[in-house]
């Protein structure tokens, strides 16, 4: 083997852990994070736009977008926590 040889050996094998997939799928705690935290900040967008909107500072539309993506968050947040309590309540009355 020529040097150059081992060389391009060497670099492939220091440049191929970058190469490799990283693990990026988030477990099922930091989706429920994520969740939480986006469900969040869309209650404080709306909040502010509509503290902007009465003060004129907002645009109406703008403003109404908002409401709309925040009444969809709750509805979304409550049918979830349904689902919890209603599979909870399966689960306790189960035989033991």
């Amino acid at each position: 083997m020529d040097i150059g040889t081992i060389g391009a050996a060497q670099r492939y094998t220091a440049a191929r852990p970058a190469t490799e997939p990283e693990n990026t799928t988030p477990g099922p705690d930091e989706a429920a994070k994520d969740a939480a935290l986006d469900f969040a900040a869309t209650l404080e967008r709306g909040e502010a736009l509509a503290r902007a909107a009465m003060t004129g500072e907002a645009d109406p539309h703008a403003l109404v977008q908002a409401l709309a993506q925040s009444e969809l968050a709750v509805e979304t947040v409550v049918t979830v926590r349904d689902k919890v309590v209603e599979a909870y309540q399966e689960i306790l009355r189960m035989p033991v």
